[in-house]
């Protein structure tokens, strides 16, 4: 057994399970009943799975090259029953999310030689930002780590409320310097107490503006900078947070952020409240950037890492 399928306890499988729902009876139920009685890949079972895939938001391009990676597989197999077919599905969909270079790390925490790990969270109002920094923060002080949380949202009052909340919640310091301040000076200084205080983690939290991309843009690439500044080779980690419940609009957001700054991991948070969860796979064939995070709940433990091989085994399981 390996050392993550000790740590995806069954309460976590049951959580994974439950929150995929949804997306199962729309998407993978569909194709399931697609898939029932054939025995071979032909034009209307192909047609009808293209339906199904831009239906659940996969998107054109990536609809268009899992049928491809299908077909090609099928053709060098003589004879297919139900379960052969949906093995060979599942493989080519595994796939698609490993040509992005996901990892499947095993917990929730960073084996970095140097402190403070500093990760740096984006995305757009509403999409459950400040509520994933929160449950990140709460699995790290599980760990044991200490955590710094920036309030570098400082253009909405409720966010700076929020994270303060959520830092008291979990037992993380918190550092914040006020209303309409420069994002770019909470960012450096966060960090600075990051390294004052010994904390492993810091997580700084930006506003989610998307009404002008070259604002965006401009604001972000300056907090980067900032936290160079302070701490060289920082940000580690750069966060994209998207909401599966939108899905195409997720892509469109992603777009936008991508432009900006370089993002390196995404959280995919509403799993549990959407039908939509084939955006998962056309998010990750699209730009490349591995996901790290699902989000299946509302609870403080339901915010999962990913793992490609469970993800798809889940959405195929009855």
């Amino acid at each position: 057994m390996s050392i993550f399928k000790k740590y995806f306890t069954k309460e976590k499988e049951q959580d994974l399970n439950k929150g995929l729902e949804k997306t199962k009876k729309n998407f993978f139920g569909k194709i399931a009943t697609a898939v029932a009685g054939k025995s071979s890949i032909d034009e209307s079972f192909l047609d009808e799975l293209e339906g199904i895939l831009i239906a659940s938001d996969v998107g054109l391009e990536t609809t268009v090259k899992i049928i491809d990676k299908l077909e090609a597989k099928v053709s060098e197999v003589k004879y297919l029953n139900t379960s052969e077919l949906n093995d060979i599905l599942k493989n080519v969909i595994i796939e698609i999310l490993s040509e992005n270079n996901t990892e499947d790390i095993e917990d929730f925490v960073y084996d970095e030689v140097h402190w403070p790990y500093v990760i740096l969270v984006v995305g757009v109002n509403g999409v459950g930002k400040t509520t994933t920094i929160g449950k990140l923060t709460h699995q790290y002080k599980k760990k044991g780590k200490r955590v710094v949380l920036g309030a570098g949202d400082t253009f909405r009052a409720a966010a700076v409320d929020q994270l303060k909340i959520w830092a008291d919640r979990c037992g993380a310091d918190f550092y914040n310097k006020g209303m309409n301040t420069d994002p770019a000076a909470v960012a450096y200084e966060t960090v600075q107490s990051a390294i004052n205080n010994d904390n492993h983690i810091c997580i700084v939290d930006t506003a989610g503006r998307l009404h002008n991309k070259k604002h965006l843009m401009e604001e972000l690439t300056k907090i980067k900078a900032s936290i160079n500044k302070k701490l060289p080779g920082a940000p580690h980690e750069v966060m994209l947070v998207l909401d599966a419940t939108t899905g195409q609009n997720a892509i469109e957001q992603a777009k936008a952020f991508t432009a900006a700054t370089e993002v390196t991991s995404l959280a995919l948070t509403k799993l549990d409240g959407s039908a939509k969860g084939g955006v998962v796979l056309s998010i990750s064939d699209q730009f490349k950037i591995p996901i790290k995070y699902i989000g299946v709940g509302e609870g403080i433990e339901q915010l999962q890492v990913f793992n490609k091989r469970t993800f798809v085994e889940s959405l195929f399981s009855e």
